[in-house]
């Protein structure tokens, strides 16, 4: 089970996280709706293709703008924060302070890339918005459901599946232990969770990819 320091340092984390990474999310979900939405609705990506440039190499440069420079401001503010306000708890415990990052942001990257998927395939920033926000707060309302029927029944299945595309789930249980003793996931469970998320979130982007390079047409 976590330590007492541990648990301090998640805390203190999850504390800083919630309304920076509600907009951090809102930020992303934009860019990669309007930003590609906008790019295939208006033809600007034929113009890219008609240069010397592979594919796959103007998606990476897309994902670099709309997801990757958000993703580094994002947590360089954030740990820079939790340096300045607790050094004393965040610095021993720096393992906590990525993992717990890693499990919040693995569901958003998801939806980010089904958000990708969808506009790839709609040609529509608006629509793959909405989408996005909808599956987003969705899963409060699943994992909300989930648990009151594993408390019921006293089994983690639910739990246990949602957890494999929001490892937060199973992050909160490890070091905040609320639902008794039916779902006790060791450490090594956290780490297992979170990398199959992360294994899926890979494989939704390496689809779009493959599809953007093969088999989109304009």
């Amino acid at each position: 089970m976590a330590t007492a320091n541990e648990t301090i340092a998640y805390g203190v984390v999850s504390s800083l996280l919630s309304m920076p990474l509600f907009i951090f999310i809102i930020l992303i979900f934009k860019n990669i709706a309007y930003g590609l939405g906008s790019d295939l609705e208006k033809g600007i990506i034929q113009t890219y293709f008609s240069y010397p440039l592979k594919r796959w190499g103007i998606l990476t440069a897309k994902f670099l703008s709309a997801l990757g420079v958000a993703l580094l401001l994002f947590l360089g503010l954030q740990i820079s924060g939790l340096y300045i306000l607790a050094p004393d708890i965040i610095l021993p415990q720096l393992g906590t302070v990525f993992l717990t990052y890693a499990a919040s942001l693995s569901y958003p990257l998801l939806i980010a890339g089904i958000m990708f998927l969808l506009t790839l395939k709609l040609r529509r920033g608006g629509i793959t918005l909405v989408v996005g926000i909808v599956l987003y707060f969705a899963m409060n309302m699943v994992s909300g459901i989930a648990t009151i029927f594993a408390i019921f029944t006293e089994s983690p299945l639910p739990l246990q599946i949602i957890a494999a595309i929001s490892p937060s789930l199973v992050l909160q249980q490890y070091y905040a232990g609320s639902l008794g003793d039916f779902w006790a996931p060791a450490f090594s469970e956290v780490l297992l969770y979170t990398g199959v998320s992360y294994v899926i979130v890979a494989l939704v982007f390496a689809l779009g990819y493959i599809y953007f390079s093969r088999r989109l047409n304009l």
